[in-house]
């Protein structure tokens, strides 16, 4: 299991209760949710009822992603990965942002595969995204929780993995070890294209640069561009490409019609991927 620290007051947690506890010396105590999970997200740490993407949204994701549509972005995700921790004992890696798993199981299973004893764990604040997520593995630790505020020890991370979510450079600077890895995976300015220029009027192509945010607390190692085109094919797959993305919330109702009519969409996807060292 991947060590955890007590959100209320930053000591270590351990196993108590034939393992359906997490508790610190302090006396806080957490209870294993039946699905899995540890809930260590604080009330006070909630700007909202259920924070997070919505149920709806993270089904569609789901089967989006089941579907085979982006599995050419976890296999390079987990190609870097192993490159980069081949010869780290045990390494210790955090899904930030983990979703419904779909990512943070590739993970696992690359690892497993390439013969490092990896402890996993797949972190988000969206309780509904980690109960889906409960349902791929059984060996990541599921944790619901903020990334501005980690319930893990400082540099206590081998590597963190960041797909899709917001930078935040300071707090994942504190769990990630001086040396360790930060991945990085965003969309280009060309990523869904096909689909943005069918839902609004003026698309804007805009580069991301993460690299500028996280300096000085890490050294870029490189950049990546993975391009390539698939599609998207029936009203069902169709939706799930609508509501798993914004794009599909500031939709016109006219419009998405249009685009459930069709009978498939060509998409073309423009992905990067940035390596970063702890300072």
């Amino acid at each position: 299991m991947i060590k955890l620290s007590c959100p209320v007051c930053q000591a270590p947690l351990t196993l108590a209760n034939e393992d359906r506890q997490l508790r610190c010396d302090a006396g806080h105590n957490f209870d294993r949710a039946r699905q899995g999970y540890w809930n260590l997200l604080l009330p006070q740490r909630k700007k909202s009822k259920n924070p997070g993407d919505s149920g709806e949204m993270i089904q569609a994701r789901r089967r989006f992603l089941d579907a085979g549509y982006y599995w050419l972005i976890a296999e390079r995700l987990t190609q870097l990965l192993v490159e980069q921790l081949e010869g780290v004992a045990n390494p210790n890696l955090l899904d930030l942002g983990c979703g419904e798993g779909y990512y943070t199981t590739q993970i696992e299973e690359a690892l497993e595969a390439a013969g490092l004893e990896a402890n996993i764990a797949g972190l988000d604040i969206s309780r509904d995204a980690v109960r889906s997520a409960c349902q791929r593995s059984k060996n990541i630790d599921w944790l619901v929780a903020t990334g501005a505020d980690m319930p893990l020890p400082e540099a206590s991370l081998d590597a963190l993995t960041l797909m899709f979510s917001r930078v935040m450079p300071e707090p994942m600077a504190k769990v990630i070890r001086p040396g360790g890895l930060l991945l990085v995976v965003w969309p280009g300015p060309d990523h869904l294209i096909e689909l943005r220029e069918l839902i609004y009027d003026e698309v804007r192509r805009r580069e991301f640069d993460p690299g500028a945010d996280l300096e000085p607390l890490f050294e870029p190692v490189r950049t990546e561009t993975l391009k390539f085109d698939f599609e998207v094919g029936g009203s069902e797959a169709l939706t799930d490409l609508l509501e798993m993305t914004p794009h599909g919330h500031r939709i016109r109702s006219e419009t998405r019609d249009r685009i459930l009519t069709r009978e498939s969409l060509g998409c073309h996807a423009d992905i990067r991927f940035g390596l970063y060292r702890r300072q």
